[in-house]
């Protein structure tokens, strides 16, 4: 998986491109967390490239969430696949995590 990092106005996007899973999960949490640390507590993970997310990576979505509204902010979802949505809507996580259309939305909801 490539994980790349940009700041949009007072968040973070973070775009996700290839699988989220047992191997790679270990890498967007590290991401997360240093991004977390230096204050940086509004993030949009940016998935339109995302084309497969396993359990493994369901929980570090979880515990990324979980990390930012520690720190006072908020962390939402863009661009899901369908299959992404459908897993994630499958597993409760719809219910957890804000997931948007666009960026934009994404962003806006952060804010």
């Amino acid at each position: 998986m490539e994980i790349e990092e940009r700041t949009e106005g007072a968040a973070v996007v973070v775009s996700l491109n290839g699988r989220l899973d047992g191997m790679t999960a270990p890498d967007l949490e590290a991401r997360v967390s240093a991004i977390v640390e230096r204050g940086d507590v509004r993030l949009v993970l940016e998935c339109s490239q995302m084309g497969y997310v396993s359990s493994a990576g369901l929980r570090v979505l979880l515990v990324s969430a979980r990390k930012c509204q520690q720190g006072g902010g908020k962390l939402a979802m863009a661009a899901l696949q369908p299959e992404c949505r459908s897993v994630m809507e499958m597993s409760g996580f719809l219910a957890i995590i804000e997931c948007h259309e666009t960026n934009e939305a994404a962003l806006a909801a952060v804010a």
